[in-house]
């Protein structure tokens, strides 16, 4: 992150060199990475092409690909912008306040989760009640047993002891985010202590990583089953704190270096039959012997490739792919900075514009994201799922997920409070 400074001006008024100069550490006007909004608003695109039902598009989303997909962008991007967004609350206004800082956008967290639940689940009863379809819209998110016996669920939806599979992603961030005044507690004993801790809770979720066997710490997601949360907030803190680690300094910058960009891309490369069943498929229809060789070591990794709780090839597939973006976006995200006269420069500066707005206001996007796929998916529904019919409705989401971004950020800049 770099900070500008106003250019000083010739001094006209002769009071003004007897002014007192600004303290060194004043707040400056602060320039936004751009590689963190950047990545952030891809991760948007692709999480709501990734929720809309009977997507065709989501047989080329990077899930399909190898072992991390586009959680992986929004967790290590989350944690990223909450060193600048919490991290500078912290080391200015000290420990209680940085905590109460990070309780209230919990708070908001919360209600925004609350809020896309019964959102959802209204609409949905409603296309049941009124559409007259012969499936259930209700069923199709396993609420059947909300709506069969709606008290105790009200009750585990606001106690986050009932987590319906399609609602993971907030409390897992919701719980993560309350850890962040734990490690910046240990921060004052030593980052050795941050590494150490946010390790070992990841190993609690993770034992076989140290043979104590395959169940680790888990939440339960509701009370009628042993299912847990899909995504264990104490497996997925490790890639937030690795985000927030990068950006707070904690962690330096990583080299360029042909070396690392061999080997992350070879890692890529190579991984890929492992870690997503669609390449597989590709080498099972191109070599058999192959496939054969493959598909053995493909099951027995399924704990380290785990989604859940975020198992350790998940994690190495990610950082490498991470690098190549660092790599790619160039020093200081120069690359994403658009420049030049030309038609396809100007294109470009267009796309960089609207995808870092949405990266801006990911929370809001998600959101209305997640609301946006089912309904996207009803549509598609009374259709034929054509190929160009697909493609309209994947742009017409796009369309609206920037739209949001816009929205919410105007909302933000309270333009009412504008003095004319």
């Amino acid at each position: 992150m770099s900070s500008v400074a106003p250019f000083p001006g010739p001094q006209k008024d002769p009071s003004a060199a007897n002014r007192a100069a600004p303290p060194p550490d004043a707040a400056q006007p602060r320039l936004r990475d751009p590689r963190l909004d950047f990545y952030r608003g891809i991760a948007m695109f692709i999480i709501l092409a990734a929720h809309i039902p009977g997507n065709r598009w989501t047989g080329w989303i990077p899930a399909r690909f190898g072992f991390s997909d586009a959680t992986e962008i929004f967790v290590f991007c989350s944690g990223m912008a909450s060193a600048i967004a919490f991290g500078g609350s912290f080391a200015r206004q000290g420990w209680w306040l940085g905590t109460a800082r990070v309780a209230f956008r919990c708070w908001q967290v919360f209600w925004a989760h609350i809020g896309l639940f019964f959102f959802l689940a209204m609409s949905l009863a409603a296309i049941d009640l009124h559409g007259g379809f012969e499936k259930s819209y209700v069923n199709s998110l396993n609420l059947g047993h909300f709506f069969k016996d709606p008290m105790p669920q009200i009750v585990g939806i606001f106690t986050l002891t009932y987590v319906p599979n399609y609602f993971d992603i907030l409390p897992m961030y919701l719980v993560v985010l309350m850890m962040m005044p734990l490690m910046m507690g240990l921060e004052k004993v030593g980052l050795w202590a941050v590494a150490t801790v946010s390790v070992l809770i990841w190993l609690t979720a993770n034992p076989y990583m140290i043979g104590l066997g395959p169940n680790g710490i888990s939440f339960p997601a509701e009370p009628w089953s042993d299912r847990e949360w899909f995504f264990n907030p104490l497996g997925w803190q490790l890639l937030f704190f690795t985000g927030f680690a990068f950006m707070k300094g904690w962690l330096p910058k990583p080299p360029v270096s042909r070396t690392l960009i061999i080997l992350a891309a070879g890692f890529l490369i190579f991984s890929a039959p492992f870690g997503s069943g669609k390449v597989l498929g590709w080498v099972e229809a191109w070599n058999m012997d192959l496939a054969e060789t493959i598909r053995p070591t493909w099951k027995t990794t399924a704990e380290w490739r785990e989604k859940t709780d975020f198992g350790l090839l998940r994690y190495a597939h990610f950082l490498s792919l991470a690098y190549l973006g660092w790599v790619a976006a160039g020093t200081g995200g120069k690359r994403l900075i658009a420049s030049g006269q030309s038609a396809g420069a100007r294109i470009w500066a267009v796309l960089l514009q609207l995808i870092t707005k949405v990266g801006q206001q990911s929370l809001a996007v998600f959101v209305f994201s997640m609301a946006l796929a089912r309904f996207i998916g009803f549509a598609l529904d009374q259709t034929d799922r054509a190929v160009m019919t697909t493609a309209f409705a994947n742009l017409i989401g796009f369309f609206l997920i920037i739209g949001c971004a816009y929205g919410a950020a105007w909302f933000k800049s309270q333009p009412w409070r504008a003095k004319k």
